[in-house]
């Protein structure tokens, strides 16, 4: 039992590892609004069936009202005839109409009653989808910024002073190197430099310290 748990806890670490590879940040936001997006849509769907379901109540009752009305003076108009079978079957008929327009009522209400849910949910949505959706941009940014962060903290324990500093030194010294080939350049390709014996030197120095002597004396 013993290395068959072990071997469930492996599995689960490895599988656990892997899904939060996987859970890439950014992508998960931008799929959790898509998703946030998809409710909105079918919640406007449903409301336009509402509106669809309201109107037709809305229909069925002016028509009710108006069948209700013209039973009624159909009724008054056939007794004033004397008319009483007619009478009947308009007030019958109008008795129907009143029965359904009062059953049309309690639906009409029981509709605008789910539509007015409806738009209150719907609302709620929309807020919160905006919201998330700022937090998204807010997330973004920040994990924009964490992997500029991370990269420059790998650049940086990449990089070695000491050979950038070698490198400098080196490249100073070239830069010497090629200032005195300019500066050689300059007497000409031609000239020939002789320099100046030691004991002419010697001699000038001497005659310098016998006119000295002269002077002072």
């Amino acid at each position: 039992m013993g290395v068959f748990r072990r071997i469930k806890t492996i599995v689960l670490a490895e599988v656990n590892e892997q899904i939060d590879q996987w859970e890439d940040p950014i992508a998960m936001t931008k799929q959790y609004l898509r998703e946030l997006k998809q409710q909105l849509e079918q919640g406007r769907q449903a409301l336009a069936q509402q509106w669809v379901a309201e109107q037709r109540y809305a229909t069925l009752i002016a028509q009710a009202e108006e069948t209700v009305e013209k039973r009624n003076r159909q009724a008054k108009l056939a007794l004033e005839r004397n008319e009483e079978a007619v009478a009947k079957l308009a007030l019958g008929d109008k008795l129907l109409y009143e029965k359904k327009l009062e059953t049309y009522k309690q639906q009409y209400e029981t509709i605008k009653a789910k539509t007015a849910e409806i738009v209150r949910r719907l609302n709620q949505l929309r807020e919160r989808y905006d919201e998330l959706a700022a937090k998204q941009l807010e997330l973004t940014a920040r994990v924009n910024a964490a992997k500029a962060l991370k990269q420059i903290d790998t650049t940086l324990a990449s990089f070695s002073a000491d050979e950038a500093l070698r490198g400098f030194a080196r490249m100073e010294e070239r830069v010497i190197a090629l200032e005195a080939e300019a500066s050689a350049a300059r007497f000409g390709t031609n000239a020939v430099l002789s320099p100046v014996p030691f004991e002419e030197e010697v001699e000038r120095e001497l005659a310098k310290w016998k006119e000295a002597q002269s002077t002072n004396a």
